[in-house]
């Protein structure tokens, strides 16, 4: 069993920002892809980056620029640094984290992140 936990969400202004963190404990195995996705209120949830073991990086379109994923290894750790906050980042951030040798992917509770206009 994988648990993760976020932290770092929070109320900010418009051009505002944020890092949110992730921390997973539990993994007897090495841990795969990790991401971050959001969900806003009456949207589907959406992945907003994504980064691989071997730091490999994926940004849907609209975050490109602004924030940046990063992860340690060593700590089971997962970031994302969020600049230039805009209303419409406004959303609950989750982390999730993928084992290959469990073929599944572990979700965390989630961290609110508002963004005043």
């Amino acid at each position: 069993q994988v648990e993760l936990v976020e932290s770092g969400g929070g109320l900010v202004q418009a051009g505002g920002s944020l890092r949110l963190s992730c921390a997973a404990s539990g993994s007897r195995y090495s841990i795969n892809a990790m991401a971050w996705h959001r969900q806003a209120p009456g949207k589907q949830r959406e992945l907003v980056a994504r980064i691989t073991s071997g730091g490999s990086t994926y940004y849907t379109d609209s975050v490109k620029g602004r924030f940046t994923i990063s992860r340690d290894n060593a700590k089971n750790a997962l970031y994302l640094q969020m600049y230039s906050l805009k209303p419409e980042d406004t959303a609950i951030y989750y982390c999730s984290a993928y084992l290959q040798s469990r073929s599944r992917d572990y979700w965390g509770q989630g961290t609110q992140v508002t963004v005043s206009s």
